[in-house]
């Protein structure tokens, strides 16, 4: 159980606390009880009182003896009894629950509109009858004179569903697009309903006719207040003959007399968000209304708030047990709070207890808050000299430190730093002195590492600079050098720009003309500033815009420069390793048999050996200058070399033992032989049957085409 105190008005939150989970067994839940102190001050006022997931709605039946909720998920809804305080029963249904009624005393007649169109009917025994209304709902009402359902929802119609004959009956025709919710009279049975425009449409249900119109959206607009959008209805509550509280979809509560279109009262929770929720507690003429954040208990006639309640997670649905000060709240989470307000009211007969529980803990407050006590850890401690207080009674245990009395702790500290003033004074003298300083001419110090970067952004930062001087409200962006998450790209030299790499190079007139553009920008924007008629600006646009198209093209072209000089530097790099890689290495012999040649080295040539040559077996003596001939190959360029072997098998080998010329053909294989085969037979059968055209030339043909064509003419 929780205490709170909310303008000296004490709150009991009988649901706060941990819960056990359901799958534990009896003989653990007893040694958790026994072990855990919360578990042991946890009141469980009524047994599993919870969703499984989310609570959307809850009511209290005409007799006080059962409370019905629903939720999700699976949707359902279940029924508590207060005399036995524990489940009764739980049922499952299709859809979720959009708003449900009892129509009995107690839970023998359930009404539920379901969020697929259907309406449930629920007995005694379980489930009973469904039918299905035109349009999607969103609440309904029960009309107990005619037994009549009145359904609003996203049409202009309100549906009549009479139960007395079971069938619908004509709709009430309405000027609105949507209605949101709607309630009757208790007293005389006037039917209202809150449209999505603000309105609140009264209709007599004996004449069907409609009897009055409260324009409630411009009633709850006050001064310098931000509109967004038109403020909708989102709930509805009669009090008695005469009264009405409405509630908007921007925050704001409306109190109205019947007999005037002018609010009485206009209640703001300045949440801006939906009320959700209104009742009359009537016993203390409050208005308890609620929205997602917090639930405020106010007086009708001058808005004097007397407490409110916040509760941890939105809140969808507030019920007041009657004649009593206990409230439940269905909320965006499994459990269902309960909460008991001894101010409202006493407890209910099912629960006196509570009564006689409260006035014991108002007769012994324990006092939790701690104004007149410093909070110090070890290490304070440490540093005041005051470690061997602990376990004294000076000092106070709570959490990782101590609490101490605030007088002791002043005492203790001035004179463990008797110096602490001159100190403090110091500091001040100091950096009044660095704000002086930095209106002086600073030099600049350039880093170690990416000078030329740091030396840019430097110029740029200066312009951003002059920019917004210039401007009366402009702020300069923090730069890179200032900023401590780019500190070691200035440091480390890892990360120094290599401005002679092939990225860089590609890259630079990229980067260069959108610094020049920038720059160009910052000169425009400063002149446009200094300037005072409208030509001249449209001018210095107009040249702007001209100049960045010529930019556009010179960068284009410098890339494709420094593309072209990129690739004659490789080729020029590749042509100088070849060289010397040639000069240092000679051809000596070549193993025919295995594939693979034998070099030797600059080095090798120094020392004077004479070298032999070994002809191996299989092996044809061919001459001396093909060693010379491959030497001269391998300095010899790539194109050159391209040249000599085409030449070579074009013209006649001379060699020692003769001259010889190869030559070779391609084997095609029979598949392709037959095509070609195929295509010669093809070509000469069309030669055969090709005929002669001859006869078109001849004066017989001539004559034919010039009647045919005299024919044509006359008709």
């Amino acid at each position: 159980m929780q205490v709170s105190s909310v303008n000296d008005v004490k709150i009991y939150n009988l649901s706060h606390g941990k819960s056990l989970p359901e799958w534990l067994s009896d003989r653990k839940k007893r040694q958790l009880q026994k072990k855990d102190v919360d578990i042991q001050r946890r009141i469980e006022l009524i047994q599993d009182f919870e969703m499984p997931t989310v609570c959307t709605s809850i009511k209290v039946s005409r007799d006080g003896q059962f409370i019905l909720a629903a939720g999700t998920y699976k949707p359902r809804f279940r029924c508590y009894d207060t005399y036995q305080l524990s489940l009764k029963f739980e049922r499952c249904l299709d859809s979720d629950i959009v708003a449900f009624d009892i129509l009995s005393d107690d839970y023998s007649k359930l009404v539920f509109l379901l969020s697929d169109r259907y309406v449930e009917f629920h007995s005694q025994y379980g489930y009973y009858y469904k039918t299905r209304i035109p349009k999607f709902g969103r609440d309904f009402s029960y009309h107990y004179p005619s037994c009549d359902l009145y359904f609003v929802g996203s049409s202009s119609e309100i549906y009549r569903l009479n139960l007395e004959q079971g069938r619908f009956l004509n709709s009430l025709q309405t000027d609105a697009m949507e209605h949101n919710v709607c309630d009757i009279n208790p007293v005389h049975h006037l039917f209202a309903s809150g449209t999505s425009e603000g309105r609140v449409e009264c209709w007599d249900p004996r004449v069907r006719k409609r009897v009055g119109l409260l324009d409630c959206a411009l009633s709850s607009l006050r001064e310098g207040m931000e509109v967004l959008s038109l403020p909708s209805i989102s709930a509805l509550k009669f009090n008695g003959p005469l009264s009405i509280a409405v509630g908007t979809s921007t925050g704001q509560v409306l109190l109205y007399d019947l007999r005037s279109n002018q609010p009485l009262l206009v209640k703001d929770h300045f949440y801006n968000l939906p009320i959700k929720s209104l009742n009359f507690h009537n016993e203390m003429d409050l208005v308890v209304s609620a929205d997602a954040k917090i639930i405020k208990m106010w007086n009708k006639d001058n808005g004097k708030v007397l407490s409110s309640i916040q509760t941890e997670s939105n809140i969808n649905d507030v019920c007041i047990y009657p004649n009593s000060g206990m409230m439940f709240t269905a909320n965006e989470d499994p459990k269902m709070n309960t909460f008991y307000i001894p101010a409202l009211g006493p407890a209910p007969r099912w629960c006196s207890f509570l009564d006689s529980l409260t006035e014991e803990l108002e007769e012994s407050p324990e006092s939790t808050v701690y104004d007149d006590y410093k909070f110090v850890t070890r290490k304070d401690l440490e540093t005041l000299g005051l470690s061997h207080l602990v376990g004294s009674s000076l000092l106070k245990a709570y959490m990782h430190g101590y609490f101490m009395d605030i007088r002791l702790y002043h005492k203790v500290k001035s004179l463990a730093n008797p110096f602490a003033f001159e100190e403090y004074r110091k500091d001040k003298i100091r950096q009044k002195i660095e704000e002086t300083r930095t209106q002086r001419v600073q030099v600049k110090t350039l880093p170690k590492v990416n000078k030329e970067l740091a030396l840019k952004l430097m110029e740029e930062g200066d312009d951003e600079v002059d920019l917004a001087s210039r401007k009366k409200k402009g702020k300069a962006l923090p730069t890179i050098l200032g900023d401590n998450r780019f500190k070691v790209m200035f440091e480390n030299p890892d990360y120094q720009v290599d401005e002679q790499s092939e990225e860089f190079r590609l890259l630079n007139p990229i980067v260069s003309k959108v610094s020049q553009k920038r720059k160009k920008k910052l000169h425009l924007l400063a002149k446009q500033d200094a300037a005072s008629q409208e030509g001249q600006e449209e001018e210095e646009g107009r040249a702007s815009s001209e100049e960045s198209s010529d930019d556009d093209k010179s960068w284009v072209e410098e890339v494709r420069e420094q593309r072209r000089l990129l690739h004659e530097e490789g080729r020029d790099r590749r042509r100088q390793e070849r060289k010397v890689a040639d000069r240092n290495t000679i051809l000596l012999d070549t193993k025919r048999s295995g594939g693979d040649e034998t070099f030797i080295t600059a080095e090798n040539i120094k020392n004077n050996q004479p070298q032999f040559y070994q002809i191996k077996s299989g092996e044809e003596f061919r001459s001396f200058k093909d060693v010379a001939h491959k030497q001269k190959l391998q300095k010899a360029s790539l194109e050159e070399r391209l040249k000599l072997e085409h030449s070579e098998t074009n013209n006649l080998a001379d060699t020692t033992v003769g001259s010889k010329q190869l030559t070779f053909t391609l084997k095609k294989s029979e598949q392709q032989k037959k095509q070609q085969q195929a295509e010669r037979d093809h070509h000469e059968e069309r030669k055969k049957l090709r005929r002669s055209a001859g006869h078109l030339s001849s004066a017989r043909g001539r004559g034919r085409a010039g009647s045919r064509g005299s024919g044509r003419g006359r008709h």
